[in-house]
């Protein structure tokens, strides 16, 4: 652990002095007389711009970014749920939830691999030593109390998260809050949850009162964290603490304790009430919430900023998503499973099992809106490079199409990008859409989760209410209430709000860590499915595809797929196919804390393995 961390310092020493000699402007003599060489020069911290230049780099550490943008560090293990076929066909995420191999000690590497780096996912303690810098020394320097506390609070809250992410994973972890001296560096094991927890809230709960007041330039400034965001992160956390993953039920050697909901539930409503004070609700469309940047969009509160015309400020998010016929390269991390597709409910909100209304081969109809948001499917409206009428064929060896996949994803796709537009090559181009971390949906549904589990189901209700209102969900009779009549005690209604959110925030990166904190993870059966399609014969393919010389289109795109007499005539209903090889879920327990991989536990002798791991004594939960 020392070596981590010195190595760690100094190369964050180096760092800070380069960025004092570009923005203090000293002469080549000034800038090898350092004050304190074993230490920083004070002038950084009386210097706005410099500390700026720091802060903008821990931004880029720290905040996540668009799911599947980062791949390093066997990172597939994060993303792994039932939501997606890439957990049954990319070899870390297949082992994290058992459908193909297991993991092992060595497997996850969040943590850290290098001693140093300047890369997201180096070293997450080299990301918080630079919040512990900044923290220590901003106070110090020259600059007015309103510069350095709208400096700090950005910081607090930076390292809430970094500690957030970690505890999340590993449960305790080693917590540093001090800036460390790399001769001198003092560092203890692993803490407890509750200290790390602790640790968090308190961060947050300064970065709530130092940027109090503090509004950001839309143009210039998109992204920076404010009050209402680290409100809404000390929320969560909470939420996190007082759920299953750390928070078990009938567990002796851990006993529940129910006064953390209560404590969730408060900070839960503290954070909706900042959040609407400061003019943050739901879009009216959910199916354009990540295509609205800027002040338009309302429910954004957590923002990683991208550029499709900056360098290096891209992503290749509209390559996966799209189909090849219009310049995509389709991926399975946007491809999904039956699961997700059959857990979006009814117009009526009624989940489609039992539903008289649902057709298992015409399995769009009547759907929940947000289907139609989400999911492209056979013969559907798919605007995109600006054709409002263009329709969407997945059926498999489609025309220009390739994967053969029954369903793509809409959701991060931008319908008026031209195909020639959509590759990020050479550190530039594609969408440039921004990715929202955390949007006001989430802190409803946050806040909706801790009123049912203290009880207060009515004001669960009526939050997930508007959740499916703007949904499009049919009011429907006071019986069934948008869906809502058939929870009736606390167990029915937390299950919806779990649905709710896997539906909700579909491909938002969300349903792993869900699984995680709920303790469902190891109680998942089946196996990952996804869905294809086919003609009825290739000599009908053949004719679908022909180009009609009265009206230039292809005969498919006359069809009308909504009358199952024609839909059937053309195709055969969806099969079901599983990636080769993999098996059924089986994810053990103990999973629910990750352990260090080797390198980072053969840096110190103080560290020990999670329990359930092997030769584990550390229990995440004491």
């Amino acid at each position: 652990m020392k070596t981590i961390f010195k190595k760690a310092l100094r190369n964050a020493l180096v760092y800070y002095t380069v960025i004092v000699s570009f923005s203090a402007c000293v002469n080549k003599d000034e800038f090898f007389e350092l004050p304190d060489r074993g230490g920083i020069d004070a002038r950084i911290w009386s210097n706005e711009g410099a500390i700026q230049m720091l802060l903008d780099g821990t931004y880029r550490l720290i905040m996540p970014e668009f799911p599947y943008q980062y791949t390093i560090n066997q990172y597939g293990i994060h993303l792994a749920s039932d939501e997606n076929y890439f957990s049954g066909t990319e070899a870390w995420a297949r082992r994290a939830i058992g459908v193909n191999g297991t993991l092992a000690n060595n497997d996850v590497r969040y943590v850290a691999t290098k001693y140093q780096g300047s890369n997201v996912g180096d070293n997450r303690y080299f990301d918080i030593a630079r919040c512990n810098n900044a923290i220590k020394g901003i106070p110090t320097g020259t600059l007015p109390k309103a510069t350095q506390d709208k400096l700090l609070g950005q910081f607090y809250a930076l390292r809430a998260m970094a500690y957030f992410e970690l505890t999340r994973i590993y449960g305790g972890v080693p917590l540093v809050l001090e800036p460390q001296d790399p001769d001198n560096i003092t560092v203890s094991g692993r803490a407890k949850a509750a200290d790390c927890i602790n640790a968090i809230v308190n961060d947050l709960d300064s970065a709530m009162v130092k940027l109090n007041g503090i509004s950001w330039a839309d143009a210039t400034e998109r992204g920076k964290i404010n009050r209402a965001a680290a409100a809404s992160l000390k929320a969560k956390v909470l939420l996190y603490w007082a759920s299953p993953q750390f928070n078990p039920v009938n567990d002796p050697q851990h006993p529940y304790d129910a006064a953390r909901w209560q404590r969730a539930l408060e900070a839960n409503r503290e954070a909706y009430d900042i959040c609407l004070a400061s003019g943050r609700k739901l879009m009216a469309n959910y199916a354009t919430i990540f295509q609205t940047e800027g002040t338009s969009n309302t429910e954004a509160i957590m923002v990683r900023s991208y550029s499709s015309t900056l360098e290096r400020r891209g992503h290749n998010v509209e390559s996966r998503i799209r189909p090849a016929s219009e310049g995509g390269s389709p991926n399975d991390a946007y491809f999904a499973t039956t699961k997700l597709l059959n857990a979006y409910p009814m117009r009526d909100g009624r989940p489609i099992q039992g539903h008289p209304d649902y057709d298992a081969t015409l399995f769009w109809r009547n759907r929940d809106p947000r289907f139609e948001a989400t999911i492209a499917y056979n013969g559907s409206n798919w605007k995109l490079s600006g054709n409002n009428n263009r329709r969407q064929w997945t059926y498999t060896n489609a025309i220009n199409e390739s994967g053969n996949r029954g369903v793509y994803c809409k959701r991060f796709s931008s319908p008026d990008l031209s195909a020639s537009a959509v590759n990020y090559t050479s550190n530039i181009g594609g969408s440039g859409m921004d990715w929202i971390e955390l949007r006001f949906a989430e802190v409803m549904l946050n806040y909706a989760e801790c009123a049912n589990e203290t009880g207060d189901m009515v004001l669960a209700k009526t939050l997930v209410r508007e959740i499916r209102r703007r949904a499009g969900i049919i009011e429907g009779t006071a019986g069934n209430d948008f869906g809502l009549g058939l929870a009736t005690t606390i167990e029915q209604m937390r299950e919806l709000i779990t649905n709710e959110r896997m539906v909700e925030f579909a491909f938002e990166a969300k349903r792993h860590h869900d699984l995680r904190r709920l303790r469902k993870m190891h109680t998942l059966t089946g196996t990952i499915e996804g869905i294809q399609i086919a003609t009825k014969t290739t000599a009908l393919r053949t004719h679908l595809e022909a180009i009609n010389p009265t009206t230039g289109l292809r005969n498919r795109d006359t069809l009308n797929i909504n009358v199952k007499s024609t839909y059937l005539f053309y195709f055969n209903p969806h099969t079901v196919v599983i990636p080769g090889g993999n098996g059924p879920f089986s994810v053990p327990e103990y999973h629910y804390f990750y352990t260090f991989h080797n390198q980072f536990m053969n840096s110190s002798p103080l560290l020990e393995h999670t329990i359930g791991w092997e030769g584990g004594t550390f229990d995440p939960l004491k």
